[in-house]
């Protein structure tokens, strides 16, 4: 019989510990490539707790369990886990090292998937379990498999090739500048298992997880430009061999253990963030030499060519233009009480598809009415879905996958047919001038994404307000919509990424919002193309952001009389881009309201 409730679950998988001879066990949201979006295969805590965001971990003893969660998702797991259940812990606040340091029962067996977590977090936990003589030991098969009943099998679906077209560059160049790299260093092989980082090195694209064009594999890239790839033969192709070439020597997933085990008395780079415990376990006991570096392909990939920038360009008009549908839709149909936050994403990936190009959304649309706007990654359900009522915010934020490119914009939109109150107008153009600060940004070569999160916050923070996201992440070209190492946000908690140096050729988002609980939230997204700025007498070289997402601002959120004439000048001058780019795209209601939509201030 099928287990139902959270309840009966976590009763289910306390048993399984129990017979395992565990007194506690973690179960994070991750997989074998240490994914941020994974496949259902691998939804272990959700299907555990109910909690359906893309970050989080749970730890589970006989007689209490807790989950971490980020601010992101302070609401949203108070909604979707029970706390009779669970204890909801806020990170970077605390973390799990830090509970189990101090809720572990002295002397306890802690178990965790080695295939799941990283070598850094496993020393972490141990060193907290050390102060109650408790020990963490890797499991031989996951406890929530066992209770798993109906968990879904991995993907089969075939992998296909990424045309040199839209990729800029040959899997043959990408291999051998690896090549180069590791013969540079002296190293004799690397692991590469994100699997966006195989899908950029090979050229290659899948569906193995919804939102995300990858195939589950692993890579083995090797200083003589060669690779080995680790795939399930039912996703291999006489199509993808061909694209693949002698050089790439293809073996089912099985075998990666195997492999590696194989790896005696090589130097073997793998990067600590993205690969899991396992596969640095499975080194040692080889006799690897396994050295601790990032995955080389990580700085590529975020720098894209000039093919890629020209793709996401296109992937961003036709993108605009779609939204320009949706906001006059909107429009129209919201005040009239019908519409729904579940009809309202439907609607809108209709018309991303009437184009016949969309190949996928890059993330679950969070359409946010009310006071479900403020649950920052909220995400819609036939339970929790609202009607867009009259007199109220509305948050989208939304993206679509094209093979050319991925976008992510969101909008917050005024509901009529009143006036917005007076509230929402200054909030709204705060968030507006934050915006505009980050996109008007011009900055010297080596500035990290930190040094300019304050440039969005400015003007909250003069009124006392601030947000707890991070205001801007990279983004791929037909890959992850959330791409590092690039990031714009505080520099605390340890955050990856914020200390990076922006450079020419990455894509980030621009996204400050302000969110009040139980009454609405506010968010303006466009994605930027960091560029080179030529800036007379200019002593060194400064960088700059091209903006990339055209559609209309809220002119009706807007405070005028809050923004400066440089602001105005600005936002005057992207409503006029926006109807230059998307005004060929539209025609007869559409047109017009995107007129009326883009006039000046």
């Amino acid at each position: 019989m099928l287990m139902h409730t959270h309840e009966a679950r976590l009763d289910a998988l306390r048993k399984q510990l129990a017979k395992d001879g565990l007194d506690g066990f973690v179960i994070p949201i991750s997989d074998e490539h240490m994914s941020e979006y994974i496949g259902a295969y691998a939804q272990r805590l959700e299907w555990l707790t109910g909690f359906g965001g893309s970050a989080g971990t749970a730890v589970v003893l006989a007689n209490e369990a807790g989950i971490f969660v980020d601010g992101r998702y302070t609401l949203q797991v108070r909604d979707q886990v029970d706390g009779k259940l669970w204890s909801y812990q806020s990170v970077p606040q605390t973390s799990v090292a830090e509970w189990l340091g101090q809720h572990a029962p002295q002397g306890a067996k802690i178990g965790y998937d080695a295939w799941l977590h990283s070598e850094g977090w496993v020393e972490a936990v141990c060193a907290a379990l050390d102060k109650r003589d408790a020990t963490l030991l890797p499991v031989v098969h996951n406890p929530v498999d066992a209770v798993w009943q109906d968990q879904p099998e991995r993907s089969l679906a075939i992998a296909v090739p990424h045309a040199d077209e839209h990729a800029g560059q040959s899997a043959h160049k990408k291999r051998a500048a690896v090549a180069e790299w590791l013969t540079s260093n002296g190293y004799d092989a690397t692991v590469i298992t994100a699997l966006d980082s195989v899908a950029w090195l090979l050229n290659i694209r899948g569906s193995d997880v919804d939102r995300t064009p990858v195939a589950l594999s692993f890579v083995i890239a090797n200083a003589d430009g060669t690779a080995d790839l680790f795939m399930a033969s039912e996703k291999v192709t006489p199509e993808l061999t061909a694209h693949l070439g002698n050089a790439v020597r293809i073996h089912p997933r099985d075998a990666f253990v195997r492999s590696l085990g194989e790896m005696k008395g090589r130097k073997v780079a793998v990067d600590p963030e993205r690969s899991v415990a396992a596969i640095f376990h499975a080194l040692y006991q080889a006799g690897a030499e396994a050295i601790a570096v990032t995955d080389p392909v990580v700085l590529p990939k975020a720098i894209k060519n000039e093919v890629e920038q020209a793709g996401h360009r296109a992937a961003q008009a036709r993108d605009g233009a779609a939204i320009a549908r949706f906001l006059r839709w909107i429009e129209v149909e919201a005040p009239k009480g019908s519409v729904t936050e579940l009809s309202a994403a439907d609607r809108l990936q209709a018309f991303r598809a009437e184009g016949g190009l969309l190949r996928d959304l890059s993330f679950d649309t969070i359409s946010g009415a009310g006071p479900n706007g403020a649950v920052v990654h909220y995400r819609v359900s036939e339970e929790t879905s609202r009607t867009l009522e009259p007199n109220s915010v509305y948050l989208v934020d939304s993206g679509g996958q094209y093979v050319d490119g991925t976008t992510d914009i969101t909008r917050t939109v005024w509901v009529g047919p009143d006036a917005p109150h007076a509230e929402v107008k200054d909030r709204f153009t705060r968030v507006l001038k934050g915006h505009i600060a980050l996109a008007r940004a011009v900055f010297p070569k080596g500035t990290a994404g930190s040094q300019l999160d304050s440039f969005a916050r400015q003007f909250l923070w003069s009124a006392g307000l601030d947000y707890a996201h991070g205001t801007g992440h990279g983004v791929g070209s037909f890959l992850a919509v959330h791409e590092g190492p690039q990031r714009i946000a505080k520099a605390s908690g340890g955050q990856a990424g914020t200390g990076q140096p922006l450079m020419p050729g990455m894509i980030l988002s621009n996204e400050p919002g302000y969110y009040k609980t139980g009454e609405y939230g506010i968010r303006i997204e466009n994605l930027v193309l960091v560029e080179k700025r030529e800036i007379a007498g200019a002593e060194g070289e400064f960088y700059g952001f091209e903006t990339l997402t055209f559609a209309p601002i809220a002119r009706d959120l807007v405070d005028v009389a809050l923004l400066s004439s440089e602001e105005r000048d600005w936002l005057n001058g992207y409503h006029s881009r926006v109807r230059e780019v998307l005004a060929p795209q539209l025609s007869g209601d559409d047109l017009a309201w995107l007129e009326a939509a883009c006039a000046p201030f």
